[in-house]
């Protein structure tokens, strides 16, 4: 008996103890749901910006670079970078002895084509003419003579006093004679054909085309400013050797710059002329140039490992200061709505491609889809699904997952 009542007590004993730990097991599973603390904010009606930043170069709108003509020496520098200059003032003069040199040669070779172009067209030379002429007269007098000759002999053949080859040699002469002044006459009046004459024609122009080329660069060894500007870039010295081609400076009116924006090719798509741009430089800290969007992408292109489109940007409030071919950062505005009931992105979420919040209802959250509308990088726009006043959940203070049915603590 002492036995079995002893089975029993320890069986209630076990009984009494499970019931007791499951008691404790939902009494903590209660007061830790009490617990859990939710960040929310309310839905609130605010002006929603859409922007995407990029990096972009200034650069002048009129850019004008000054090559070296030829390899030759600087004789001259007259100005230095960051002068503002007048339209035509000598900014440098290269040494134009080889130019010159070749200029010479240029016109002689000019000299020479319209010459030959001269004989062309009055067939030959004067020598040559003055020797045709007189082939002309001499060819003449033959004919004449062998005429005569032909004429005594053909009289005296019918007499018998002359015989009929004498009368048929005379005749050969006289062929012969008419003959060669025939192919004088020609040759004294076109001597060449009309292939000939156009080939010295084009020599001729040849010839000129080089010679204004010649000119062009011994007058581009005195650098003249195209337009009044400043110089902003100077890469050459007095005495300084210079390669053909290479670019001694540059100069533009730095009141008329832009900027040249490169956006992924990705948003290309939202991009179009007019929209607001602002500008930053690093070098200048918490100034802001404003502009507009002049020109969209006409193409994509490589830079480094992105593909992008170039856009050109009109600077609205250029002052000056901003200086070429420095890197600056640009933000357009994509759009602007005032008024627009908006949530933070971060209480949005996404179930099989439909957004929805996390509403705080009753002490509790309850899933609720919304429709959205315009998206940056901290609000999202909501059009349907809240009204002003809302609170929704942004997320947990201990990292826990939200859910519904879950009792919540708001935190603001």
């Amino acid at each position: 008996m002492n036995q079995d009542r002893t089975q029993t007590v320890r069986l209630w004993f076990w009984r009494g103890s499970a019931v007791l730990l499951i008691v404790v097991f939902f009494v903590v599973r209660a007061l830790t749901r009490d617990q859990l603390q939710v960040r929310v904010v309310a839905a609130a009606d605010v002006q929603l910006v859409s922007t995407i930043s990029t990096n972009g170069r200034v650069e002048p709108e009129a850019n004008f670079e000054v090559h070296s003509p030829i390899a030759t020496t600087v004789k001259a520098v007259y100005v230095q970078p960051g002068d503002q200059v007048a339209a035509g003032k000598v900014l440098l003069v290269l040494d134009d002895v080889e130019a010159r040199a070749r200029e010479a040669t240029a016109e002689s070779g000019v000299r020479a084509a319209q010459a030959a172009l001269e004989a062309v067209t009055q067939n030959g030379t004067q020598q040559e003419r003055q020797m045709t002429a007189a082939d002309v007269m001499r060819e003449r007098l033959e004919r004449d003579n062998a005429r005569r000759d032909l004429d005594a002999l053909t009289k005296l053949n019918s007499t018998g006093a002359a015989s009929s080859s004498e009368v048929a040699a005379a005749r050969q002469r006289l062929d012969t004679a008419e003959v060669n002044l025939r192919a004088l006459d020609q040759s004294q009046n076109s001597r060449y054909s009309h292939a000939e004459t156009e080939r010295a024609r084009a020599a001729l122009a040849d010839a000129e085309a080089n010679r204004a080329a010649m000119r062009q660069v011994v007058a581009q060894t005195v650098v003249r400013a195209p337009v009044a500007g400043t110089v902003y870039s100077l890469d050459a010295g007095a005495t300084d050797f210079v390669e053909e081609g290479k670019l001694l400076l540059q100069l533009a009116d730095l009141h008329r710059e832009r900027v040249r924006a490169y956006f992924d090719e990705p948003e290309i798509g939202r991009l179009a002329v007019g929209q607001k741009i602002q500008i930053k430089w690093d070098a200048k800290p918490g100034r802001i140039w404003n502009g507009h969007i002049e020109r969209t992408p006409v193409t994509v292109i490589n830079l480094g490992t992105r593909s992008v489109g170039e856009v050109l940007v009109k600077i609205d409030d250029v002052d000056g200061d901003l200086l070429p071919d420095t890197n600056v950062t640009v933000t357009v505005t994509l759009s602007s709505e005032p008024n627009s009931l908006s949530v933070p992105r971060e209480a949005l979420r996404l179930e099989n491609g439909k957004p929805y919040v996390f509403k705080v209802v009753k002490g509790g959250l309850q899933r609720t889809y919304v429709t959205t509308g315009t998206i940056n990088l901290t609000q999202v726009a909501i059009l349907s699904g809240l009204v002003n006043g809302d609170l929704v959940a942004t997320g947990t203070l201990s990292g826990q997952p939200l859910q519904e049915g879950v009792p919540i603590k708001v935190v603001r």
